[in-house]
């Protein structure tokens, strides 16, 4: 939190920038509408991180969003933590370094631990991949770092943070406070609805910024403009073309030591009901009326008020165990963390399937997967669209699928036919592919925390989460009462050999439920019944092996209401 500007958007986009570095750089003579375009479109690929924050600047400095006179006060709550030393201490130095920061900020960290700026500095420094030659610079950033040591349910340790404060700005008393909050926001309704309550009181809405890293992505934010921007998507963004929509999120690690923090909230809830749920969101939900922060934020919850409630036999939890032919960390399950409590049913992976209940989106399965210790990281949006109708090439023709991957390797690309090259005249499937780090080779795309923390000094809360004004238990459509506990035996081994082949196959969601992805489960089309448990995608596009109905030796009673 801080003293800050009054509030404002940032407008950063692609052909402000563009128009203000032909500005910059002069044209000279005439030119073709093509060569136009083209040397427009290679000024901006060319664009240096240097030129490309100045030019920034000059967007911020020219509205009045950002005002460089004011001082500003950006206070890290818990900055001895691992968040703040691989997060939010780099990304301040990032934008300090870049000039994108108000010149009179000012930082300070607050924790309890008794720390001096010195020690903030050797555990933080290492992540923020500073050159020889930002060296001076970034003295001059520690220089306008400050540590206050003290309790957070003591008076007094305020009080001497408050006269900190004071030492730093002596203007007038400031009235432009932000409260900045990481996910998870409270552990069930009750606590969410406590922290939200306790914080209003202290805040107005467009004070508070809860943060959603994941809001703050790349592809994450391009979900927008490719759906609102591209007139070929509208016409087809709908139940009548896309048969289903499949959200994924997968790590190749386990909980490495943390299993502690993790066993408090569970892959659900550190997941699933966050990162997942606002892509979903960003890809169900009607075109705002502009691109201000409350419109947006509107539509978002118009979609969350129309998902139906989830069916206990559409949700399927798992927990990892140890492979006994993996090496090193593999080799050691979920309960083998010496963190983790001993026989903890905490699900380190959960697949549920979502319907939203509206004219656009009826009976489309929105189908979540996310999970700890897979065959590889990756975050993606993947629709499948309906087959074609009329079919005269005599099944040999793949569901086209439109992919939007969040990471690693940022990339749009969309899976259709072409008719195979020479002499044949047989279908075959090819992509048509837009891979960030082919087409935009020099252009160094933003941490998202760099996106984030910067829109709240600039006052912008479209890419943050708004407190949900509807009448459904948490921001997330779980039944009340909770789910009756079920066995499920649903264990896999790190690095499972089910996981080996394409990690780009998919769960094939055709009318005769045809597989199209080896061991996993076959999911119907909504111009069919729901899926039952059984049929349930669990690890969907080889991700992990399909949950095995097979109970094992202490088989742990898995119920939803543990992690929510």
């Amino acid at each position: 939190m801080g003293t800050r500007a009054s509030c404002g958007e940032l407008h950063t986009d692609s052909r402000s920038i563009g128009d203000t570095a032909q500005r910059r750089r002069g044209q000279q003579g005439a030119r073709s509408p093509a060569a136009g375009a083209e040397s427009t479109m290679a000024e901006q690929v060319a664009l240096s991180r240097t030129q490309v924050c100045g030019i920034l600047r000059e967007e911020l400095y020219q509205g009045d969003a950002f005002h460089q006179s004011d001082t500003h006060i950006f206070i890290i709550m818990g900055a001895s933590g691992d968040l703040a030393k691989k997060k939010i201490y780099p990304t301040l130095w990032w934008l300090f370094r870049d000039g994108l920061l108000p010149e009179d900020t000012y930082i300070v960290g607050y924790a309890r631990s008794r720390l001096s700026v010195a020690d903030i500095r050797r555990q933080s420094e290492p992540f923020f991949k500073a050159t020889p030659e930002e060296k001076p610079r970034l003295e001059e950033f520690f220089a306008r770092n400050s540590y206050v040591a003290g309790q957070y349910d003591d008076a007094a340790s305020y009080a001497r943070l408050n006269s900190h404060m004071n030492a730093l700005h002596q203007g007038p008393q400031a009235n432009r406070w932000a409260s900045s909050l990481p996910k998870p926001f409270g552990r069930d309704l009750q606590s969410s609805d406590q922290l939200s309550n306790h914080i209003s009181s202290l805040f107005r809405e467009d004070q508070i910024y809860r943060i959603d890293h994941y809001l703050g992505k790349e592809m994450v934010q391009n979900l927008m403009v490719l759906r609102f921007a591209n007139r070929i998507f509208g016409p087809i963004w709908n139940r009548d073309n896309i048969a289903c929509v499949i959200l994924t999120f997968k790590e190749p690690f386990g909980t490495e030591g943390r299993g502690g923090y993790f066993d408090e909230f569970g892959i659900i809830r550190d997941v699933m009901q966050n990162h997942l749920l606002q892509m979903l969101c960003l890809v169900a939900m009607e075109k705002p009326a502009s691109t201000d922060s409350d419109d947006v934020r509107d539509e978002k919850v118009k979609v969350l008020k129309c998902i139906s409630e989830v069916q206990a036999s559409n949700v399927v939890l798992g927990q990892y165990v140890g492979n006994p032919n993996g090496e090193g960390e593999a080799t050691r399950g979920y309960l083998d963390d010496p963190t983790v409590p001993c026989g903890s049913t905490t699900a380190t992976f959960a697949a549920v399937v979502l319907y939203v209940e509206n004219e656009r989106w009826d009976g489309v399965p929105f189908i979540l997967r996310c999970g700890k210790a897979l065959n590889e990281r990756k975050a993606e949006v993947r629709l499948q669209f309906r087959d074609v109708a009329g079919d005269i090439f005599q099944q040999q023709c793949k569901r086209n699928e439109l992919v939007i991957r969040v990471q690693p390797d940022e990339a749009v690309y969309t899976k259709m036919m072409t008719k195979k090259p020479g002499m044949f005249f047989s279908p075959e499937e090819s992509e048509l592919d837009l891979t960030y780090g082919n087409r935009y080779k020099n252009v160094k795309l933003p941490d998202a925390y760099e996106r984030l923390i910067l829109d709240v000094f600039c006052g912008s809360q479209m890419h943050f989460v708004r407190r949900l004004q509807t009448p459904r238990p948490w921001p997330w459509p779980w039944p009340c009462p909770p789910f009756p506990p079920r066995l499920l035996g649903a264990d896999w081994s790190w690095g499972s050999p089910r996981n080996s082949g394409d990690g780009d196959r998919h769960v094939r969601t055709s009318r005769g439920a045809t597989p199209h992805s080896r061991g996993s489960p076959h999911l119907h089309s909504s111009a069919h019944p729901r899926p039952s448990e059984a049929e349930v995608v669990a690890g969907g596009p080889t991700s992990v092996p399909a949950i095995k109905s097979t109970k094992r030796r202490n088989c742990p009673r898995w119920f939803l209401s543990c992690h929510l």
